[in-house]
């Protein structure tokens, strides 16, 4: 997420009261969570188990509780509380969101685009045109959708990030961050597409999800992807083009799903797979060889009286 107007390390440093260690003179543009940081970024890192990432990163200023050298062109700031300073930016850069229209002021709505009663349209949300948003669907302050796309009923797009620090209870990161729905997409009844805690959720264009379909922040869902209902795909996942994922799908935090993948009903994906493939199981494995072996199983008990005789 981009800042309104960029800011020196120094000048961080000292509104956030922080020590800082390297050039102060870098200008910051913004802040990101490790995995999707640009140069000018801030992130952060409050364990040094993952400061090498951190500091390897294209982020410009990382956040730290301990000292450390600062790499080239790279500043650190050290400060007690990382992730308090970070989330304290992200409700900055977030800002306010509190509003009592049920159609904000400051939505963009294109050109016959149809928002039934009951409908929720937040700040700053921009809607493309033929657009059919059904009733009670939520969707909150500055998400964007593209042009003839479908939202049924119950569905809410943009809610906050499920990301706790647990640290003495759970901390929440506040989710600045937001969702981009492409063009053509169409998403079913009760779904929930949560923003991104600092980048963007994206759905790509011509995509078709299912009622029931949770989608996890930061994930980036490809183009003519194909999702049927009860899929819940964790946060932070790459899903390329021309994906299916059947029924009851589960998808674990942070892999890859290859182009042209198809993933079987009740499947639970615990790793990346290779596009062009249908698997099926949990953990998943090519669709024949884990019926192959469900087969086998079921040979088991006889094989164990033989055994015994």
């Amino acid at each position: 997420m981009k800042f309104k107007n960029p800011i020196s390390a120094a000048d961080l440093a000292a509104k956030i009261g922080a020590e800082c260690i390297g050039d102060g003179k870098i200008q910051l543009s913004g802040i990101n969570e490790i995995h999707r940081v640009t140069e000018g970024d801030i992130t952060f890192c409050d364990n040094s188990k993952y400061i090498k990432p951190a500091l390897e990163s294209a982020a410009s200023c990382v956040l730290v509780n301990e000292l450390f050298e600062a790499p080239k062109n790279k500043v650190l700031l050290l400060l007690k509380k990382p992730f308090v300073a970070f989330t304290e930016l992200s409700k900055e850069t977030r800002g306010s969101f509190e509003t009592t229209e049920m159609v904000s002021s400051t939505a963009k709505i294109g050109e016959g685009t149809l928002i039934m009663p009951g409908a929720f349209i937040g700040k700053n949300v921009q809607l493309g045109n033929n657009c059919t948003i059904h009733p009670n669907v939520t969707i909150y302050d500055g998400c964007t959708l593209g042009d003839n796309v479908i939202i049924h009923s119950g569905t809410v797009i943009g809610a906050d990030a499920f990301y706790y620090q647990r640290k003495g209870g759970y901390n929440k990161l506040n989710s600045c961050g937001t969702v981009r729905i492409e063009d053509d997409v169409e998403i079913g009844a009760n779904c929930t597409i949560d923003r991104g805690v600092t980048s963007e959720t994206v759905i790509g264009q011509g995509t078709k999800i299912d009622n029931l379909v949770q989608i996890g922040h930061d994930t980036i869902v490809g183009k003519n992807c194909l999702f049927a209902s009860q899929v819940g795909i964790a946060g932070v996942v790459k899903v390329e083009d021309d994906v299916i994922l059947w029924g009851q799908v589960g998808v674990q935090k942070d892999l890859t799903i290859g182009k042209g993948a198809v993933v079987l009903g009740q499947s639970g994906l615990a790793k990346s797979l290779k596009g062009g493939i249908t698997y099926f199981g949990s953990p998943v494995r090519e669709a024949r060889a884990k019926m192959k072996e469900l087969a086998l199983i079921k040979q088991l008990p006889s094989i164990i009286e033989k055994l015994k005789k």
